[in-house]
């Protein structure tokens, strides 16, 4: 057999391609920019995600419980005397779980109003971050004195607003943060009265007893410690700092 014998032999005709099926009738799924039905696309929300987390430390200082809860711990702290016991990060740890408590009806509302909505397609981006921060800034404003909201306003060279709702975030932030401070070192100072005269009797008493080269910390920190266990200190600060958000909002 010859080669062209062989070739005309084992040549096929192609097969010819197969007709589309007709659309399917009734629901339909459209693709946007965003996603399908106009949801947020996986890489967005990644995107939105990571940004979040870069900003998490700054957004938990300034907009939460967060500063208010940490530096009163830390007063409690230097008011027994105690430098390094408990550690910063243990006082961080305890703060933080505080403020989520504290702030958990807040984020659940953020998380409703405007995460949710946008994750579902309903909202946009812009539209989910306006109806999300009304939660954060009915917490801020609650919790931020008028003295200091019009500091911020004068510094600033801005007009008084209308209303709270016309208060831009950029006044809003410091102005929650000072009343924080300002709330956090009053509490602190009650906290440090009975430790101080804790400290004064016994350094008198040393004194009276001539006793004036024993450093007077070695005899009222088991002193103040003991006080500290018998009055349940740690329990009272906290129901405090909880009680002075719950209380007020």
């Amino acid at each position: 057999m010859s080669l062209a014998s062989t070739l005309a032999v084992t040549w096929f005709a192609p097969t010819p391609p197969t007709a589309p099926d007709a659309p399917a009738v009734g629901d339909t799924v459209t693709v946007a920019v965003n996603g399908i039905n106009g949801t947020p696309s996986s890489s967005i929300v990644v995107l939105l995600a990571i940004t979040l987390l870069s900003v998490a430390p700054a957004l938990l200082l300034m907009t939460t419980s967060f500063t208010k809860i940490f530096v009163v711990l830390s007063f409690t702290r230097n008011a027994l005397g105690l430098q390094g016991v408990p550690p910063n990060q243990v006082l961080a740890g305890l703060a933080l779980f505080l403020s989520l408590f504290i702030m958990a009806p807040t984020v659940s509302d953020v998380n409703a109003i405007g995460v949710q909505p946008y994750l579902d397609g309903s909202l946009t981006f812009s539209q989910a971050v306006d109806a999300g921060s009304g939660p954060l800034r009915e917490f801020m404003l609650s919790h931020t004195r008028e003295q200091d909201l019009a500091l911020l306003t004068r510094a600033a060279q801005q007009e008084n607003p209308a209303s709270p709702e016309d208060v831009p975030f950029t006044t809003l932030a410091p102005a929650f943060l000072l009343s924080e401070l300002r709330s956090a070192f009053i509490m602190g100072f009650v906290i440090f009265v009975p430790f101080l005269v804790i400290d004064l009797v016994v350094s008198a008493s040393l004194m009276s007893m001539g006793m004036m080269m024993l450093p007077p910390v070695m005899i009222s920190l088991p002193f103040k410690i003991l006080l500290f266990v018998l009055v349940d200190g740690w329990g009272l600060v906290v129901t405090s700092l909880v009680g002075s958000y719950v209380g007020s909002g």
